[in-house]
């Protein structure tokens, strides 16, 4: 070979060699974006669940202090009767 084809073949070469470190670059940026996208749909998720969880707790508060309250109404009731059941049988 002459020495302008051993430098055509070495610049061929070189340019195989770019182009596949330039596909490799191009696929390991596709694989990231997939992955962030990935990332992004979970913590819509977490956020949507966290959202849910936090409606779930509130209304179970608002059904704990609803029950603490008719608890309430109950033992002043049941107070109420006994107080009365002890003054008949006093009479």
């Amino acid at each position: 070979m002459t020495p302008t084809g051993k430098s055509m073949e070495a610049a061929l070469n070189e340019l195989k060699q770019a182009i596949s470190g330039l596909e490799n670059a191009v696929e390991m940026r596709i694989e990231r974006q997939r992955e962030q996208g990935d990332i992004e749909g979970e913590v819509r998720r977490v956020h949507a669940d966290r959202s849910k969880l936090a409606q779930e707790l509130d209304q179970a508060e608002f059904r704990a202090n609803r029950l603490e309250e008719v608890n309430r109404e109950v033992s002043r009731r049941l107070v109420t009767a006994m107080e009365t059941i002890r003054a008949v049988l006093d009479r």
